[in-house]
């Protein structure tokens, strides 16, 4: 097995605060930078490097791994506000999760992990699992894997497997392997969230230790608060936070705008129209009722955690609904922003269009589906969730 170690940097005094990191955000904002991650269909690595040193990736590192153990609320207002400059380095940036998985890991493993320093950028591609060879010591990993946001500036990868022996298949795994172990393939090419560089994974022949395996949705071997969170909401809550800093973008476009733009129609610049009036109103109240629901509901479930307690299905299923809530309203709320522009925020160039792609290719996760509303429908008439759900 290769080395898995990252390179070491030097250690932030404190999670994405202060003038440093609001000058990334600055650069992160710019419109050539939005145009560059967009069009080579990745983030930068000098981006990576920064969100790196700030300690975006170390984040929800226990501390005894040099991390600084956040909590799920500043995690999520942190990727939230990177989000607000750029959705697609929000999204990136959210995979600064990954301690969630990597937890399940053998022990060993995970120190093996985090020996050169905490900030390892982790990418996965989970479905579909593929067939993996067990092998002595391991398994041989071959196949295809889609939807690897971030992979490009990875450090290390996980990818679904199906053990497989004989004609017997074991528990799907996620297997671990160092990014220079497997190939990319750029075949991310959507209408928004395009910087992402959700690539396709290819591995061929890829002999990976059992110890750098765990099963898919295996209970954590660290015992840190964290790890007693609702680990599959709070890996939906990282990404629909995206979209509730995309439309705080969207507002602040609109805002930017509404004044000194004149219509060609010789109608009243945007600030001065009743409805515009109202509607933004509205959607300023939407977008803050849904983003009150979400952190109400992490607020929540945390202070269960803190407590020693287990959280209660009732608690998980807030996490669930506010997420795909979330999503829905920042969506909607990036769309009335447009509306209002007119003509202007249909140029390719204009930050409100890329606000709405953005907004709307969240909403198409499969997390975040029709199917919450469905669980959660049932769940407040007292019946049982679909398998997976909680």
């Amino acid at each position: 097995m290769h080395s898995l170690n990252a390179s070491a940097v030097d250690a932030p005094s404190a999670l994405a605060s202060g003038p440093a990191f609001d000058a990334l955000l600055d650069d992160v904002r710019k419109r050539a930078r939005a145009g560059e991650f967009d069009r080579q269909r990745y983030i930068s690595q000098d981006v990576i490097d920064a969100f790196k040193h700030h300690g975006v990736y170390r984040s929800l590192v226990p501390k005894r791994f040099g991390g600084l153990e956040c909590s799920p609320a500043d995690f999520c207002q942190m990727i939230e506000r990177i989000a607000q400059a750029d959705g697609s380095a929000g999204w990136v940036a959210s995979f600064g999760m990954s301690p969630v998985y990597l937890a399940a890991l053998p022990i060993e493993s995970i120190a093996k992990v985090y020996a050169n320093g905490p900030d390892l950028v982790f990418a996965g591609g989970i479905f579909p699992p593929q067939p993996a060879e067990a092998v002595a010591g391991g398994f041989r990993v071959n196949g295809r894997w889609k939807y690897s946001s971030g992979s490009m500036g990875a450090d290390i990868v996980g990818v679904g497997i199906a053990p497989k022996n004989g004609d017997t298949f074991g528990l799907p795994r996620i297997a671990v392997m160092p990014r220079s172990a497997i190939r990319i393939e750029q075949t991310w090419d959507t209408v928004g969230l395009l910087g992402t560089g959700s690539h396709d994974l290819v591995a061929e022949d890829v002999l990976v230790a059992e110890e750098w395996t765990f099963v898919r949705g295996g209970l954590p071997n660290l015992d840190e608060p964290f790890f007693r969170y609702p680990s599959l909401s709070f890996a939906t809550q990282v990404l629909s936070v995206v979209g509730l800093g995309v439309a705080r973008a969207a507002l602040d476009a609109l805002a930017d705008m509404a004044s000194g733009r004149v219509s060609v129609t010789g109608a009243p610049a945007i600030a001065d129209r009743p409805l515009a009036q109202v509607d933004i109103a509205k959607a300023e109240a939407d977008l803050r009722a849904a983003r009150a629901f979400f952190y109400e509901a992490i607020e929540q479930a945390w202070a269960f955690v803190l407590a020693g307690d287990a959280v209660p299905v009732t608690i998980t299923n807030l996490l669930r609904l506010s997420s795909t809530h979330a999503t829905r309203v920042a969506a909607d709320v990036a769309r009335t922003a447009q509306m209002l522009s007119g003509m202007s925020g249909v140029y390719n160039d204009s930050p409100l269009a890329r606000c709405v792609n953005d907004a709307q290719v969240v909403t198409q996760h499969a997390f975040m589906g029709d199917i919450t509303y469905q669980n959660a429908g049932a769940m407040f008439f007292g019946k049982q969730p679909l398998p997976g759900y909680l």
